[in-house]
């Protein structure tokens, strides 16, 4: 599927009700694609249409084809984006089916391409979908991002493998007790969202529970793992470099270091063809550039929209351009 949602919101406007929200890292995006005339741009992850909409505005010859595996969010969106008419193609697809998508929308001509990687607001506030390990927003424990189709939470934890969940808590949770954890989850069978954050807590050492909620890292490895976002992330970023025309421009936004991790090897493995060659020594392995990083280091959140919006504080954005055959960077 997708990615992952996008559109973190800020609190006042995140229930989805009010279509004002800011998405984030907002005008570091607007910066990135300043330069974008035309052409096609690439929502692989629209969510509610926030950066969508920043972007038509401020580029009347863009046209947007938005992609998106939430049903709901993508009801938003069309509603949100209404506004622009023809200029704006929905699809309900995941992010890695992105060439069966440009083929359906006709587009050719790829010139921006945007993922923000993560969970929407929405689907963190809305019990049913059992993405909150808060006990005020107990439900089923879903945590599909397309609720049509695929494994719930509670089919995946009934039927894992204790020694794949211990790695999945090490790698994506950062989880110090896997093993305990693991083995809670196995044994418990959660069914609900309450009963997971219970089976958590009761797992871990009272002193580790006084440092936050444990349950907190453990739903978002769940969710990742349910998602298949890492796996859709690795198949995603080739396709999405690929579909660039020179001069065509990639931003991904992501907030876990895993994903932050694959989008900086990937973008600097473009940026340098793949060279082998010893640092600081010229090239002579035949490496290839293909793509230009934009700057080296991520762009990150200021300290008001931190402050604003406590969810982009672990928000990182790279972004690379495609290179014309035989440019260099």
């Amino acid at each position: 599927m997708v990615l992952a949602m996008a559109d973190h919101e800020t609190p006042d406007t995140r229930r989805g009700g009010g279509h004002d929200h800011v998405p984030v890292l907002a005008a570091e995006v607007a910066s990135v694609f300043a330069a974008t005339d035309g052409g096609t741009y690439v929502d692989l992850t629209v969510g509610l249409g926030g950066h969508a909409a920043l972007l038509l505005d401020a580029h009347p010859g863009l046209r947007l084809v938005g992609i998106d595996r939430d049903r709901d969010a993508l009801a938003i969106a069309a509603e949100r984006l209404a506004r622009f008419g023809s200029r704006v193609s929905l699809h309900h697809a995941r992010s890695d089916g992105l060439p069966a998508v440009l083929d359906a929308a006709g587009a050719d001509d790829v010139t921006a391409v945007l993922a923000d990687l993560g969970v929407s607001s929405p689907q963190v506030d809305r019990p049913e979908r059992g993405f909150s390990y808060r006990s005020d927003r107990d439900g089923p424990l879903d945590m599909r991002m397309d609720q049509t189709r695929g494994r719930t939470a509670a089919d995946l934890l009934a039927e894992v493998d204790e020694d794949a969940l211990v790695r999945a808590l090490r790698d994506l949770a950062d989880e110090p007790h896997a093993r305990r954890v693991a083995r809670a989850l196995v044994e418990a069978e959660p069914r609900t969202t309450s009963e997971l954050a219970e089976a958590v807590r009761g797992a871990l050492p009272a002193a580790r529970r006084r440092r936050g909620d444990p349950a907190k890292r453990v739903f978002q490895a769940v969710r990742i793992l349910v998602n298949d976002e890492i796996g859709t992330l690795d198949r995603t970023l080739d396709l999405a470099l690929d579909a660039l025309v020179p001069g065509g421009r990639l931003a991904v936004i992501s907030f876990h270091s895993v994903e932050d991790r694959m989008v900086k090897t990937r973008f600097r493995a473009a940026a340098d063809g793949g060279c082998t060659c010893p640092e600081g020594l010229p090239c002579v392995c035949g490496a290839e550039p293909t793509h230009r990083l934009l700057r080296r280091k991520p762009w990150v959140a200021d300290d008001a929209e931190r402050a604003a919006n406590p969810r982009a504080s672990s928000a990182r954005l790279r972004a690379v351009e495609a290179l014309a055959p035989g440019e260099t960077p």
